[in-house]
């Protein structure tokens, strides 16, 4: 059952990446959370990092929002679920606004923007820019008309003349509130490393940051426009609470999931997709714990190794009983970084260094993206965790190159994306699995079952032994 109900909701948008979309999302969450407005925020497309920084500044977790992820119904039930639970929910667009994988703007911020009929502002950067900032405007919000612009927050403003001069050309040719001039300010701009941001978690002086952003902002935006703009959004079909998934599963599995400074790129509903289906988590510190807690299964996301090897390679206790679980026939399920930690051996910046050496291959950072999008992959070969013939929907972006020593068996071919070595993906030993290929679980429901019903038979047949089972699609 459902209901409409009031969903006040945005999205921002902007022409291009780096207009500053992240850190006034981050700022207006923060002012409104001040005003004891509980904010639900979402990022459009398929990110680890920008969202790291966004639930901070709301105090809820960052939902993704991603149409060749999760398909349109999947994607609308993503949002109202949970905003049907906060105040006000925002959305921060990627890339350009009309920027999409197809060639017609499927899967765009404006595109997401009119699925979810949610008002937009448009985020300008107005650097080198005066009169031509209408024209801009304008060519936005005419090239897909049923987009709906509502405001425009202008950025990097260099001061009251330049001010007066993109105010007078807006309100003359476009109309529109302008809710936000802000002033060029430097020190604000988050940190950035070849993956985009410097991810939240790496540095206990972020939170002062974005305090620092919010104050700063706060005197240059007109929050209260900004809200009256999320609340013109029409009504929206609301589940009710019981209705947004099956009861949990008892716990039946102990799963470990690395998580930590190094490892951090989880989505939320993978891991809760993990214990909906009957999985205890045990959150695991690849630095700090010295041996693996006892569990029935392992998940190791994606992250930074690189930054720290020294640390990963000194706790050789951890990374011997990793190796020893996974030989004993124990599920695993490792994602980019955590493929890295299963190698044997990683080169970064002149140092090589010793790995897990579960993978018989040698890891490279180079200086450009090895893999960067959205991955397509088949699966070719019998595997525990997906069906042979499924095609799997997913993200990659490693800048990490494989040389393999010897043969490895690849569960997965390429059909969109680069992998992990010649077009193929998934490396498959025994019941380990590592990909390059990031993986939703919100548009692939069949992983979380698998993984928990794989870890569950194992445990209790209590054996040493090597068992492949056999996936089941769902």
């Amino acid at each position: 059952m459902s209901e409409k109900k009031p969903l006040p909701r945005l999205v921002f948008g902007s022409a291009s990446g780096q207009a500053g979309k992240t850190t006034i999302t981050c700022g207006i969450s923060i002012l409104l959370k001040r005003r004891g407005i509980n904010v639900q925020v979402f990022k459009k497309g398929p990110d680890y990092i920008d969202p790291t920084w966004l639930k901070a500044a709301s105090g809820n977790p960052c939902r993704n929002l991603d149409l060749y992820l999760m398909g349109k119904k999947r994607l609308i039930r993503q949002f109202v679920t949970y905003a049907g639970r906060a105040d006000l929910a925002l959305v921060e667009g990627n890339m350009g606004l009309y920027d999409s994988v197809s060639d017609d703007g499927s899967g765009s911020t404006a595109h997401i923007a009119r699925i979810l009929k949610a008002p937009l502002i448009f985020v300008v950067n107005t650097h080198k820019m005066a009169r031509s900032v209408a024209a801009l405007i304008e060519g936005y919000r005419n090239f897909e008309p049923e987009t709906m612009f509502c405001g425009v927050i202008l950025n990097r403003v260099a001061g009251e003349r330049h001010t007066q001069k993109l105010i007078k050309a807006i309100e003359k040719y476009c109309g529109l509130p302008v809710v936000g001039v802000i002033p060029k300010e430097e020190s604000l701009l988050i940190g950035e490393r070849h993956l985009g941001l410097i991810p939240f978690p790496e540095r206990e002086r972020n939170l002062l940051i974005l305090e620092k952003i919010a104050s700063f902002l706060e005197p240059h935006l007109d929050i209260e426009g900004i809200i009256e703009i999320a609340k013109k959004a029409p009504p929206m079909s609301v589940p009710s609470l019981k209705d947004e998934r099956k009861h949990p599963k008892r716990n039946v599995v102990r799963i470990g999931v690395f998580y930590d400074s190094v490892f951090h790129f989880y989505y939320p509903e993978n891991l809760e997709s993990l214990t909906s289906e009957g999985a205890e988590l045990v959150f695991i510190n690849s630095i700090l714990d010295k041996r693996l807690p006892d569990v029935d299964g392992i998940y190791i996301g994606g992250g930074f190794p690189e930054l720290y090897l020294r640390e990963l390679s000194s706790n050789r206790t951890l990374m011997e009983d990793v190796a020893n679980f996974v030989e004993e026939g124990k599920p695993l399920y490792a994602e980019c970084g955590g493929l890295m930690y299963l190698c044997d051996h990683v080169s970064y910046k002149g140092l090589r260094v010793k790995m897990a050496g579960i993978i018989p291959a040698d890891v490279f950072l180079r200086k450009r993206p090895e893999g960067h999008g959205y991955v397509e992959a088949e699966v070719v070969e019998e595997n525990p965790f997906y069906p042979k013939g499924l095609i799997i929907r997913g993200h990659e972006f490693h800048h990490s190159a494989l040389k393999l020593k010897s043969t490895v068996k690849f569960v997965l071919r390429m059909r969109r994306g680069r992998g992990g070595y010649g077009l193929s993906d998934g490396i498959l030993y025994k019941n380990a699995f590592a990909s390059y290929t990031h993986v939703h679980g919100i548009g692939l429901p069949v992983w979380a079952k698998n993984f928990v019903n794989l870890c569950g038979k194992l445990k209790e047949r209590g054996s040493s032994s090597y068992i492949l089972e056999e996936a089941k699609s769902s």
